[in-house]
């Protein structure tokens, strides 16, 4: 069986594809999106584009999303669990998460826990591959996601509504209301997700002929979004958009001897952005307040927990000038500030202000050329000065060439400075170079990108034992990683057989520069693919997960490894033409009760199912 699926694994991916990537937004006349400057001053770099269409395939949380149709690697602790990113060999801090253009990191640990989000919660989510400091500021290293919400000004009035329920009593409910005319837009969504988590472990963690369980996995989330868009003038545009979600979960038990714990995330994230272009100026004015909020709780039967708490108030001005008809300038000042306080890291504050330039040249219909520039002020640390050179060159509609060198950087957080016991006020900043060339091949409906990359990393933090018990951060080691990202794919239409190939394949080395070791919890390969066909009223879609082995010692002890594995999903859906549009689904996850992990003693689960039915009147 398993040599079936490797080879069925290997034919999908000769013609893997993201043709839903492609799917930008491009009639701006209609569409309103969050984050102007991703696709307008990135064309020296690869962004993926994962739509409607490729969100709804796709289980709730954001993890299974990426997991499924990105090459970036994921870490999760047991189904619904914590969920930590790795993109192109670097840590979970070192990838941006960007929400409608502001940088939404925890400040707390610097990273990004991918299952508190819901991707339908969101019109498009995007994944820019490469350095993004110079625009999106601290840990855009290895790359960033950016989730973006989208208002649509037309004559709308339209409610979608997906009702979920699968294995382990998973509930889902998922409700979004549009309404628009050619002046105001308004969307405002509810999400929730739960699960009782409660799989079976597959026969290698029977013990003594009992059948274990995945006991206290528990979990919920709820989120409720509302974003509004007014029209001033046919120059003028305000918006606001405002999130808040709360993640409550119970944390998998290794040993059933082991405490029952709990961890509660919430956050909650307002923006407003006014907008205006006059001849050949332009200006763009954010305001944000977001806020964070973690408990933990060492023993669910007692009301004692350790919390952290973040507030971060952000302002950034964006001055753009059409110096000549090939040429446009923008000109950016931003200022956060937050305010951290916790139960391990005291009561502390920081202010951050930055100037940076971004020059875009425009040569000629083929070839773009980008230039930025950026530095930061701050009393925690000495910001690296930062920059990015890029650019991009179609030879034919068939070849296009894109090269960016850049120079990219990581702040500590505020653990890492003010942790008691062991914080370092005296780090520095972590600094990384890294260039890429990527390679576009299009043909007819086939393309083909291909990316090779080389990031070097200076100053890396990492926490490590000091004093007996005690660990502390410190800037240690330097890190060399390289690799490639191929992306290829296809998609057409045969009379009303409608055919679609996804797919994305990543070589991955991350090596500590003294140890020559790869750095553990990094795959040296990932492939992803799917195959989706439509006829009518029915359609049906497979999916592929391959990720190869991981170290998980720094020393690379090859009996230390989570083993390769390889998972398939199997989906059907049929539109009975209810109302405007209304679906009746069936999916297979994990077709093969593949046995896998991602994270040592943490068993995800093996065959599972999910019907779901969605409603667009």
């Amino acid at each position: 069986m398993t040599l079936k699926k490797l080879i069925l694994g290997v034919f999908v991916l000769l013609c893997q594809f993201i043709s839903a990537q492609n799917d930008s937004i491009n009639n701006l006349k209609e569409v309103i999106v969050s984050d102007r400057t991703l696709h307008s001053g990135n064309k020296s770099q690869t962004i993926q584009v994962l739509n409607d269409s490729v969100i709804d395939k796709n289980q709730s949380y954001l993890t299974n999303l990426l997991n499924f149709n990105s090459v970036l690697y994921f870490k999760e602790y047991g189904r619904g669990m914590t969920s930590m990113v790795s993109f192109r060999g670097t840590t979970a801090s070192q990838t941006a998460v960007v929400w409608n253009g502001i940088n939404v990191n925890s400040l707390l640990n610097g990273s990004a826990d991918f299952n508190t989000f819901t991707s339908s919660d969101f019109n498009s989510i995007s994944v820019k591959a490469g350095g993004g400091s110079v625009s999106y500021g601290s840990g855009a290293i290895g790359g960033s996601v950016h989730l973006n919400t989208n208002l649509v000004f037309d004559n709308k009035f339209e409610n979608n509504l997906r009702l979920d329920y699968g294995s382990f009593n998973t509930i889902g409910v998922n409700y979004k209301l549009n309404v628009s005319n050619k002046k105001w837009s308004t969307q405002v969504g509810l999400s929730r997700n739960s699960s009782d988590n409660d799989y079976d472990y597959i026969d290698l963690y029977t013990w003594q002929g009992v059948q274990r369980k995945n006991e206290n996995g528990q979990y919920a989330t709820t989120s409720l979004s509302g974003n509004v868009g007014y029209k001033i003038s046919a120059n003028e545009m305000l918006t606001f958009y405002s999130q808040f979600s709360n993640t409550d979960r119970n944390l998998s038990l290794i040993s059933e001897s082991d405490s029952k714990t709990k961890y509660i995330n919430t956050f909650s994230r307002n923006l407003l952005e006014y907008a205006e272009t006059e001849g050949r100026f332009s200006s763009n004015y954010k305001v944000a307040y977001l806020t964070e909020e973690y408990q933990y709780f060492a023993d669910i039967d007692n009301d004692y927990f350790t919390y952290g708490k973040s507030q971060s108030f952000i302002a950034k001005i964006d001055f753009g000038y059409q110096l000549i008809e090939s040429i446009k300038l923008d000109g950016i000042v931003d200022y956060n500030g937050t305010k951290g306080f916790g139960t391990s890291f005291g009561n502390n504050t920081r202010h951050i202000g930055a100037v940076a330039l971004k020059v875009v040249e425009k040569a000629n219909p083929k070839w773009q050329n980008e230039l930025g520039f950026r530095k930061e002020a701050t009393s925690d640390y000495d910001s690296p000065f930062l920059f990015s050179l890029g650019s991009s060159y179609a030879f034919t509609s068939f070849y296009n060439l894109k090269v960016n060198f850049s120079r990219n950087f990581r702040i500590p957080t505020f653990n890492d400075l003010y942790w008691e016991e062991g914080g370092n006020p005296d780090l520095k900043p972590e600094s990384s170079y890294q260039t890429e060339i990527g390679n576009v091949f299009t043909y007819k409906k086939i393309t083909l990108t291909e990316t090779v990359y080389f990031n070097k990393i200076d100053n890396l933090i990492r926490w490590i034992p000091v004093n007996g018990d005690v660990w502390s951060p410190e800037n240690t080691d330097r890190v060399n990683t390289y690799g490639s990202e191929t992306i290829l794919g296809w998609a057409n239409s045969y009379g009303k057989n409608n055919f679609a190939v996804n797919g994305t394949y990543a070589y991955t080395v991350s090596k500590n520069i003294d140890t020559d070791k790869q750095l553990f919890f990094v795959p040296y390969h990932k492939a992803t693919a799917s195959v989706a066909y439509s006829y009518s009223k029915f359609s049906v879609d497979y999916q592929y997960l391959y990720n190869g082995f991981v170290y998980t010692r720094s020393d690379n002890d090859p009996h230390e490894i989570i083993d390769a594995y390889q998972i398939s999903n199997i989906g059907f859906n049929y539109d009975f033409k209810f109302l405007e549009s209304s679906k009746i689904g069936f999916q297979v996850l994990n077709v093969f009760n593949e046995k896998y992990e991602s994270v040592e003693d943490r068993p995800m689960p093996g065959r599972n199912f999910n019907l779901y039915i969605t409603l667009k009147f």
